[in-house]
């Protein structure tokens, strides 16, 4: 027999990252009663890029994040390509308001946290959900150290091995991600990395690519993607780990007296959008649990606070569980699932070196008006596919200013137009 409920809720969001706050934000200020359990606490590392591309930022905005609550916060102007023949150059971006940024996850996670509570949800922090029953008007979650909490919908924002999915029997055997990354932070970086967004195309790296991502203090967020395709053993991943630290461009970039923070860290990453199950009844899978990560760049963040965004609209749109979760999926399909069948063909092409360099080449001597809106197209200021989905498009395509034009950025920010 279930027992009775220690809590309730309209609904229940099981983990509190981007994905898991901005749908607790959307739900809490339209008044629904919302709770967050996450099995962290917060503030808390996520291995990850760290970078903020425009789709993210325009979302962040849109959530009303304040940038003065992320200290890490630093928005970028351009970002420096290198193609595997060894040519660098710069795609600018346009200088009303920020288009790209970097900001740790330790405290971007914080503060969007921070910020559903304030919209209203309940937070319970360092709390770990551990079984799910279905009823026939509401699902219950058990959660260890809170007790049950019954809920007329689940948003499972908890990562691309969701407990709740495999609660539910709705996993997926054997799935570990599409690609592989490594990062670490690194300190004392007096190179042109110190204030550049640099992406380096390895050629042994393809599709695949090294980054550094400044951030401020004469810090650096620095890693590589590999495409999980069974070529590089973990031991192959470290040695090219520590190999890609001695190349001499990466050296430069990052100055002499660079010096690593901690240790290195691996993550897998989930790009699937388009094959996995986005609802099981009434709950709803967002963010990583729905393998929404670019599978082009490896960028997730910026898809998180989307579907966690959509999800939250899907259910205050109706009543019904199986319309709220038709209202999701189509909303998923339409922003996202052209845009991924697009960045597969791309990553293809970019799966060569001389197809990396040819399509490098033509951005390369494109003019300013061509890198500027390829950047734009990079950092997801559109949707990639767009050209192919007039349903998508609209008046200020490729027109609109970027975000948080108003604010004042510290001094030891690189600021959008210095760059």
């Amino acid at each position: 027999m279930i027992p009775e409920p220690d809590h309730r809720c309209d609904v229940l969001v099981v983990g509190g990252g981007p994905a898991g706050s901005a749908a607790a934000s959307v739900l809490a200020k339209s008044g629904s009663s919302v709770i967050v359990t996450d099995k962290a606490v917060f503030p808390r590392d996520k291995c990850c890029g760290d970078g903020l591309t425009t789709l993210a930022l325009r979302e962040l905005e849109f959530l009303g994040l304040d940038p003065t609550t992320v200290p890490s916060m630093n928005p970028v102007g351009s970002a420096w390509l290198r193609s595997p023949s060894g040519r660098e150059f710069e795609i600018p971006l346009p200088g009303d308001g920020v288009y790209a940024a970097v900001a740790t996850r330790l405290d971007l996670d914080a503060a969007l946290i921070e910020l559903a509570a304030a919209c209203g949800a309940t937070v319970h922090q360092g709390v770990t959900a551990s079984g799910v029953h279905r009823r026939a008007d509401a699902i219950d979650v058990v959660v260890d150290g809170l007790g049950v909490v019954r809920a007329d919908a689940v948003i499972a924002a908890d990562g691309m091995w969701s407990p709740i999915r495999r609660m539910l029997g709705a996993g997926v055997a054997g799935y570990r991600g599409e690609w592989h990354a490594f990062r670490q932070y690194v300190e004392h970086v007096t190179g042109p990395a110190a204030e550049r967004l640099i992406v380096w195309f390895e050629p042994d790296l393809l599709p695949g690519y090294a980054w550094s991502f400044p951030l401020p203090g004469g810090r650096a967020n620095i890693g590589f993607g590999v495409l999980r395709d069974g070529r590089l053993s973990g031991r192959d991943l470290a040695e090219t780990w520590r190999d890609l630290l001695r190349r001499e461009h990466v050296v430069d970039a990052l100055g002499p007296g660079a010096e690593p923070i901690g240790r290195h860290t691996a993550w897998p990453i989930p790009a699937r959008i388009d094959a996995m199950p986005l609802s099981s009844g009434r709950v709803l899978f967002v963010g990583d649990a729905a393998a929404a990560t670019d599978v082009l760049t490896g960028e997730g963040i910026g898809q998180a606070l989307l579907t966690g965004r959509v999800a939250a609209e899907s259910i205050l749109a109706g009543t019904d569980p199986a319309d709220r979760a038709a209202k999701y999926e189509q909303a998923v399909r339409h922003h996202l699932f052209a845009d991924h069948r697009m960045s597969n063909r791309l990553s293809k092409v970019l799966a060569s070196r001389r197809g990396a360099d040819i399509a490098l080449n033509i951005v390369e001597r494109s003019g300013s008006w061509g890198r500027r809106n390829f950047a734009r197209w990079m950092f997801e200021d559109e949707p990639r596919a767009i050209a192919l989905t007039p349903s998508r498009w609209h008046r200020s395509v490729l027109r609109r200013p970027g975000v948080w034009r108003d604010h004042h950025w510290p001094a030891d920010s690189a600021e959008p137009s210095a760059l």
